[in-house]
């Protein structure tokens, strides 16, 4: 197979064109048989496969634009190649729809020769399968292809993001599962988004958009997207004050919702890392955080490894709060998540206390963190965050704390200035 796309590549670079009879034989068989034998030359082919495979890559070598490019030497001696993706539209400064050539770059550390052929063959490769997708996705529908696409990365990407892309294939955009990935226009697309857009969140909205946009990418890749979308809205996140969280950890006391308010208020752990935290995992005041329990696409929960690396961390806890774990072998709480939850709902309706989430107790967590002039980078470490966007709106939550506290002082002092009150007494002017 390499020795073939070498050959191609040379073929082209010396601006050569293939034997005739292979050409010829190109005008009598079918996309599906070039295809066919083109997988056979993977596999171990024989001339005629070799010869099929050629005229399968001929024309990706002698498209427009010199998609198959030839490798060229940077100043680090590396070797590199770029090959076009796809073309994108993008509106331009007097609102008219340009295009723009989006390519795809190989690269190989090898300063030789043969470091520009590997990297010449890699880009050839590519472009082939990039091709085979595009004839073999003509004729899928787009509910095939979103099966396919979600299938295909089942082991691969966490079982919450599965379980949120079977529940968009089962429950939205059914005006797209039916047509052709071929025939999908940009229309069908917004139309479909608009419909969503009436019942759902905006965030919902943009995950589905989200996704189409994936299969699209794979399946139809020469499709640019320019859908318009429903505005973000910025979530209010409710931090309890520390008078709310004394009355909640008096409550609790005893409970089974004892330690996971500690473990998250003190530390702060996610309610998933709580429940899949396991006797082993402590050693002295220090709790190594490396697992989470999460639920399946078949609404089962399971344990597995944190989503990020940020989520793999080492916390350092009060005294009183080691005391309170459990010295038995296995989990320390015997609760799964949505267990959790309940039972912690439960409890602030018993408790008279406002209603807000059992994760609002990590914000709580950060906000007294911060409150107490620890660096963002520690509180990030601590609770696992892998960028400053929580901290960012927990600190607006808190600066909006503060400004009711300073327009508190203000109107009193204008309230005492409408009243005839002395103003010299509550506010004495310095001296110059």
């Amino acid at each position: 197979m390499l020795q073939i796309l070498h050959y191609l590549t040379t073929m082209k670079n010396n601006k050569r064109k293939p034997p005739q009879y292979w050409r010829t034989e190109a005008a009598q068989i079918s996309e599906e048989i070039l295809i066919s034998q083109t997988y056979c030359i993977i596999f171990g082919g024989s001339t005629q496969a070799e010869r099929l495979c050629v005229v399968f890559l001929y024309p990706i070598l002698r498209k427009e634009d010199d998609i198959m490019a030839t490798a060229k030497k940077l100043p680090s001696g590396s070797w590199r190649c770029q090959v076009l993706s796809h073309t994108e539209e993008y509106t331009k400064p007097d609102g008219t729809i340009g295009k723009r050539k989006i390519r795809k770059s190989f690269t190989c550390d090898d300063p030789t020769k043969r470091g520009k052929r590997i990297c010449e063959q890699m880009a050839t490769e590519w472009a082939a399968s990039k091709e085979q997708n595009s004839i073999a996705s003509k004729s899928l529908k787009f509910g095939e292809a979103l099966e396919d696409y979600i299938s295909s990365r089942e082991n691969i990407l966490s079982p919450c993001t599965i379980r949120d892309y079977r529940g968009i294939q089962r429950n939205y955009i059914p005006s797209l599962m039916e047509i052709k990935i071929d025939d999908i226009t940009q229309d069908d697309i917004q139309k479909a988004i608009n419909l969503e857009a009436v019942k759902l969140s905006p965030k919902t909205v943009r995950n589905i958009h989200g996704l189409i946009s994936a299969v699209l990418r794979v399946y139809r890749p020469s499709m640019a997207l320019n859908t318009a979308l429903p505005k973000k809205k910025r979530v209010e996140l409710y931090i309890p004050s520390d008078a709310e969280v004394k009355i909640l950890m008096n409550a609790v006391q005893g409970t089974e919702l004892e330690i996971p308010v500690l473990l998250a208020a003190f530390g702060p752990m996610r309610r998933g890392e709580i429940c899949a935290l396991e006797h082993s995992d402590i050693n002295g005041n220090v709790i190594h955080v490396c697992k989470n329990m999460v639920r399946t696409v078949d609404n089962q929960w399971i344990i597995k490894t944190p989503k990020s690396f940020a989520g793999d961390r080492y916390i350092d806890f009060p005294d009183d709060v080691i005391r309170k774990l459990p010295s038995r072998p296995g989990r320390v709480v015997s609760l799964n998540p949505g267990q959790l939850t309940d039972k912690f709902e439960k409890c602030l309706k018993k408790c008279n206390l406002p209603h807000f989430r059992f994760h609002d107790l990590r914000h709580y967590s950060a906000s007294i963190l911060h409150a107490l002039g620890i660096p963002d980078v520690y509180i990030m470490q601590r609770g696992g965050w892998g960028n400053d966007g929580t901290l960012k709106a927990v600190y607006r939550h808190a600066l909006s704390d503060k400004a009711q506290e300073m327009n508190k002082l203000a109107n009193e002092h204008f309230e005492d200035l409408l009243s005839g009150g002395s103003h010299e007494s509550s506010h004495k002017r310095k001296k110059p």
